[in-house]
């Protein structure tokens, strides 16, 4: 499906898009770290459950432990939720900045490694969102993503029409 929609950011969706989201992402965050760790303590054990039936060769899998945090970012944002867990209790959703369509796996895949690069050094990076238009982060600016109200999105694509989500206003041939 192509989604275009040079109003996207008009005057009138902006602020009812971005209201709270600065706030109701660091809760989301919370619930997020929540549920990766104990996504890693359910599969640490089970590694370790699993390396004493083998007799100690299914301990090689604890290398993939790391990868838990990144795959469930990448996963859920590129997923018909196009939010983390986190995001969806707190009625955000994760949206292309130009146009607002759902994330691809490669936007998903930057936005990721950015945001856990912008942790390894200190999260301080995190604080950009307070000086950017659309109070983006800079993992948000790197993959072309937004943050948004999800129930505020919905009006609006409900609201501008489908003729004016896929095409610009008047006849597509004038």
């Amino acid at each position: 499906m192509i989604y275009a929609a040079p109003a996207a950011f008009s005057s009138n969706w902006e602020a009812s898009l971005l209201a709270g989201v600065r706030l109701r992402r660091c809760l989301a965050w919370l619930i997020d770290l929540t549920l990766v760790g104990l996504l890693i303590a359910a599969i640490f054990w089970s590694f370790l459950l699993l390396g004493l039936v083998t007799f100690g060769l299914g301990w090689q899998l604890f290398g993939l432990v790391p990868l838990v945090p990144f795959a469930y970012h990448c996963l859920f944002l590129t997923s018909e939720l196009s939010a983390t867990p986190g995001q969806a209790a707190f009625g955000l959703i994760v949206r292309r900045d130009g146009d607002l369509g759902p994330p691809s796996l490669a936007q998903a895949v930057v936005s990721t490694l950015v945001f856990y690069l912008t942790l390894a050094t200190s999260g301080l990076l995190l604080l950009v969102s307070l000086f950017t238009r659309h109070k983006r982060t800079l993992h948000d600016l790197f993959s072309g993503l937004v943050v948004v109200r999800r129930h505020i999105w919905r009006e609006w694509a409900l609201t501008t029409g489908a003729g004016s989500w896929n095409m610009g206003a008047g006849h597509p041939y004038t």
